[in-house]
């Protein structure tokens, strides 16, 4: 680590410096890995680096990476076989590649990770991307590969840059808590990404004035429970997410605010009140339940039960009639019987969900659940998941269907997957797609919704525009 010959393979700081050079990021998993992945981008910019759109034409390739499904680890290393290639046919060509990986898996794996893909120069977990240029220059003069995975006592968002790029479309991510201190049986998050910790209020008010600068006009705001962020406020009490929100909407004038995974425990009155009052909130929430079984939710650690749930869904409809709710589901979870399935499907018969994702339990290293034995057959964590996504896709098409006939205004974020088309999102997070020009694109419009597809919607531009 501490050679001062070049690593094989690695370039210098210094050549990058001197020129551009190519930078690929691969993301996969939750917004907050796309918010970590653009900011790894701009802690790169100083040293020269600039997006390309293939990992061939690349001088550095990111693979940031998710823990949160099936066989995590292996993908990554599936991938990262074929990342090899790329490395060694520019090597090939005279040309050096830095590969790294980050995110969740290199922090739960990242031991295993250089003992399997020796050619990977960095491993860095979630909490140190901020290090980047230091690591880019220790692996250029080090005889191994450099890995960060601490959690450091400094906060990462300190050192990063104020300026970031700002992201096309009119709509941006905004990270404003990380960690979870819930502990949830069956989650690696507590152990990936640390505990609860809120960015203070001012440097979220900074950043977000910086992206409505740029032309930014709906910000979601990011957390793994983000309705528990307690960020210092400027005045040096502590602000909540409602009163963050409040400021949001009102002092900076943010169009459209949304924010995103929240816990069904952290959502407190002030909330619920900010969904009745402020137009800016946009109707839709993400709101996991993860089962509808009492027996389960206790197994599961969630710290609420399913009534406590119904309660929270009926006083924040009362508050925001027009709400519109997602979840995550898990099924065959350790224990789970059929009675406990059965009070899942009851609890989304009743509830009626626009959006949901749902999971099959697979167990994951060194949390409770992976422990706890009464493993449910894989056959039966099959048919339950096929039978609980029936019902969900049944009420995601009613939502979608009911919004046939409406005009909805449409903030557009980019092309279609048709010549001629742009596409953007509903204020209930609905995918919609017009035939219009590429200058609608940050643009909000509003759209005469007429056509239902699987998992989208299609209209026609209305002569009024919308900018609520």
């Amino acid at each position: 680590m501490n050679s001062l010959s070049p690593r094989p393979g690695v370039a210098t700081p210094q050549a990058s410096m001197s020129s551009t050079r190519g930078l690929h990021v691969i993301t996969w998993g939750c917004q907050m890995n796309v918010y970590d992945s653009e900011r790894m981008s701009d802690v790169l910019r100083p040293l020269g680096y600039r997006a390309v759109s293939t990992p061939d034409a690349a001088d550095m390739i990111i693979l940031n990476t998710c823990h949160i499904r099936d066989r995590a680890a292996e993908k990554v290393f599936s991938e990262l076989g074929r990342l090899r290639k790329v490395k060694e046919a520019r090597a090939e060509q005279g040309a050096a590649t830095v590969l790294a990986v980050a995110g969740c898996v290199a922090q739960a794996e990242g031991k295993e990770i250089l003992a399997r893909a020796p050619y990977v120069d960095i491993v860095l977990g979630p909490q140190t991307y901020h290090r980047l240029p230091e690591m880019v220059a220790r692996a250029a003069r080090a005889a191994g590969a450099v890995i960060e995975t601490d959690f450091p006592v400094e906060q990462k968002f300190d050192f990063l840059p104020a300026d970031r790029a700002t992201p096309a479309g009119g709509s941006a991510f905004l990270t404003i808590q990380e960690g979870c201190d819930k502990f949830c049986s069956f989650c690696v998050v507590p152990y990936t990404r640390g505990a609860e910790s809120s960015r203070p209020a001012q440097a979220v008010l900074d950043e977000a004035r910086r992206l409505v600068a740029g032309g930014v006009r709906e910000i979601t705001l990011l957390g793994q429970n983000v309705n528990a962020y307690h960020g210092e406020g400027p005045d040096g009490r502590t602000w909540g997410l409602a009163r963050l929100a409040r400021v949001l909407a009102g002092e900076l004038g943010i169009e459209r605010i949304r924010y995103t995974t929240s816990h069904p425990r952290d959502m407190e009155d002030d909330l619920i009140a900010a969904h009745r009052d402020l137009p800016q909130l946009m109707p839709f929430l993400h709101l996991p339940v993860q089962s509808g079984s009492d027996r389960v939710l206790a197994a599961m650690n969630r710290g609420h039960t399913a009534d406590d749930y119904r309660t929270l869904v009926a006083r924040l409809r009362d508050a925001r009639p027009d709400l519109a709710l997602s979840s995550d589901f898990i099924v065959g979870h350790p224990g789970e019987t059929d009675a406990d399935f059965a009070d899942t499907m009851r609890l989304i018969d009743e509830i009626g969900f626009a959006q949901a994702y749902s999971f099959k339990y697979s167990s994951r290293p060194g949390t409770p659940a992976a422990g706890a034995g009464m493993h449910v057959p894989e056959d039966l964590k099959d048919a339950r998941l096929q039978e609980l996504q029936a019902m969900l896709r049944v009420q995601q098409d009613a939502f979608n269907d009911a919004t046939i006939g409406q005009v909805v205004p449409v903030l557009f974020t980019g092309r279609g997957r048709k010549p001629g088309q742009v596409s953007g999102k509903s204020p209930w997070l609905q995918a919609v797609s017009v035939e219009g020009p590429d200058s609608l694109i940050g643009q909000i419009a509003n759209v005469d919704i007429r056509h239902r597809y699987t998992n989208s919607l299609g209209g026609i531009l209305t002569e009024e525009t919308d900018r609520a």
